[in-house]
């Protein structure tokens, strides 16, 4: 349930907006469209291709939409008022919460780069834990949503990370709702519907594990590789709409690709292209240190600046160096 931000008037589901009936509102929630605020971010040619609705439908309800939810202009003092909703999800180290402005911030995207074993799975694992901590403790007091693309889960890690913060982790394991996701088009269903989880399943965080691994191995060649970018594209729109609409984190791992053209600097490049750099809000390089230490760097963000910082990968998850 909405409410509009101009009016008194209450926006109960789809079925209250002029010209959607039963059927269409059915299609629309079948397509991942389970709100008045995603049609209303919804591009008219997505709901084209996704809902099989006709060009001048889509374009109608979107419009509709918009009017109903008093989506306007806005000036840059209300947009600050409106940043002051954002939460922040602690990471488990105050070195990297640090660099991050203080913790992963809601309504965006955090992006954490790296090879194979340098601990980005293990900071989504600790995530799935802080995020149960009370917002007094740094989290936000909710469920997370784990989209494993790799296989990589590992629920007795979990284990192990809850008994070392002193918490239960029967409780633990029960708040995090595990998707493996088995192929791209799998991978993307799955982003298609967490719109409809985060309101019944209560998340506040959503994690992909990685975001880019089923993609780049069904995609090969540069005669796939447009198609392959446009779906990529897609699916992270679909999500940064989610971590907007309901304002929570989206956090996605990445891999890196090598560049042997580099003479100068690191020969590893994020992979993913320029549709990673533009979507992902806060982009973060990690690279390995001295055993379990790892470095982490802000390669990319609109206002944090670039900063680095040292954590390591302990029984807790991840902590700050002692």
């Amino acid at each position: 349930m909405a409410e509009t931000t101009g009016t008194t008037e209450t926006i109960k589901g789809l079925e209250d907006l002029p010209g959607i009936g039963p059927v269409t509102a059915q299609k629309l929630r079948l397509a991942g469209y389970n709100t008045l605020e995603a049609l209303a971010l919804a591009p008219s040619r997505e709901l084209v291709d996704t809902v099989g609705l006709s060009e001048e439908k889509a374009i109608s309800l979107s419009l509709k939409a918009r009017e109903m939810l008093d989506i306007k202009f806005q000036t840059a003092e209300e947009l600050l008022i409106q940043r002051k909703e954002i939460t922040r999800l602690t990471t488990g180290s105050k070195a990297l919460d640090e660099i991050l402005g203080g913790g992963v911030e809601s309504r965006g995207i955090l992006e954490l780069i790296g090879e194979f074993g340098v601990g980005k799975t293990q900071i989504c694992l600790t995530l799935c834990v802080t995020v149960q901590f009370p917002p007094e403790s740094g989290g936000l007091d909710g469920r997370v949503l784990y989209i494993d693309a790799e296989g990589t889960f590992r629920p007795e890690r979990i284990v192990e990370i809850s008994r070392n913060h002193g918490l239960e982790p029967v409780d633990i394991l029960k708040n995090i709702v595990v998707a493996r996701a088995f192929n791209s088009d799998h991978q993307i269903l799955i982003g298609e519907k967490t719109d409809e989880l985060v309101k019944t399943e209560n998340l506040k965080l959503v994690i992909v594990d990685s975001i880019i691994s089923h993609f780049r191995a069904e995609y090969i060649g540069r005669g796939t590789l447009a198609n392959r970018q446009q779906k990529l594209n897609r699916h992270l729109h679909r999500l940064l709409r989610t971590a907007e609409i309901h304002n929570i984190p989206v956090v996605v791992t990445n891999q890196v690709v090598a560049s042997p053209a580099m003479f100068f600097g690191p020969s590893n490049k994020p992979a993913g292209g320029h549709i990673m750099a533009h979507l992902s809000t806060n982009r973060v390089f990690i690279r390995k240190s001295k055993k379990s230490r790892r470095i982490a760097k802000i390669i990319d963000s609109s206002y944090l600046p670039e900063a680095e910082c040292v954590f390591m990968i302990s029984d807790k998850g991840i902590e700050d160096v002692s």
